[in-house]
């Protein structure tokens, strides 16, 4: 049976159906690897298979679907060296952003991003991990933001695409959650202090850490899979 289209303006459907297929990928509800099912994910959507390609297509120029001949599309999944490069040039971008921020954001947009954090400690204490993961990215790209050059933003957003995924599960850990949130804490405090080394340090600690705990599960699995392989009986 045919899904049912969302009686929505075309530009609106497209953008939630981006944003939810998006989602899906970042929180792993779709594994890395795994093949984009397009029966499954209309009925899963309610939507037509249009809306669905669509969504594909701008999700494999963010970096996070990658469409390969005769296969369809699939999840992306980045090998050890490529987390280790993209985070490289990721940390470069926070750091930066944190140095023009502090020079250049407005009492508006601290407050914002204040508030934002406000609503991301509340997330954390809830232990609402979608919630706390989707403040936190937008605390990010407000940070980005007061940048105020839209070169560095453009150039973040096609690199931070690729991470999405790998940052939201690296929270899955209780302890570098709780180290996470701490880092969050002060980079507000250096934003508040307009002091733009110290927002800079703590944005590239910040990236180096997520790195670190990403090729760290990254390995894990990998170890896991290979253990599966040889001894199959023991799954």
């Amino acid at each position: 049976m045919t899904a049912d289209i969302l009686t929505i303006p075309r530009a609106a459907l497209h953008n939630q159906v981006t944003h939810r297929l998006r989602q899906m990928l970042v929180e792993n509800q779709i594994a890395p690897g795994a093949k984009l099912n397009e029966r499954t994910l209309c009925e899963a959507l309610n939507i037509s298979r249009t809306p669905l390609r669509e969504a594909i297509k701008a999700l494999a120029a963010e970096g996070l679907v990658e469409l390969l001949p005769n296969r369809g599309a699939v999840a992306v999944a980045l090998t050890e060296a490529d987390v280790r490069n993209t985070f490289e040039v990721m940390a470069g971008l926070e750091s930066q952003s944190g140095m023009l921020a502090a020079q250049r954001i407005t009492d508006t947009e601290l407050n914002e991003i204040r508030a934002l954090h406000l609503e991301m400690m509340a997330a954390h204490v809830r232990r609402d991990l979608s919630t706390y993961y989707r403040l936190n990215a937008v605390i990010h790209r407000a940070i980005n933001a007061a940048a105020k050059n839209p070169v560095l933003s453009n150039t973040y957003d096609q690199v931070n695409a690729r991470l999405q995924a790998l940052r939201f599960r690296s929270n899955q850990d209780e302890e570098k959650w709780n180290n996470a949130m701490a880092e969050h804490t002060q980079m507000i405090d250096a934003l508040q202090a307009r002091d733009a080394p110290a927002l800079s340090r703590v944005l590239l600690k910040h990236l180096e850490n997520k790195r670190d705990v990403v090729i760290a599960q990254l390995l894990a699995q990998q170890t896991s899979a290979t253990t599966l392989t040889k001894h199959p009986l023991k799954a």
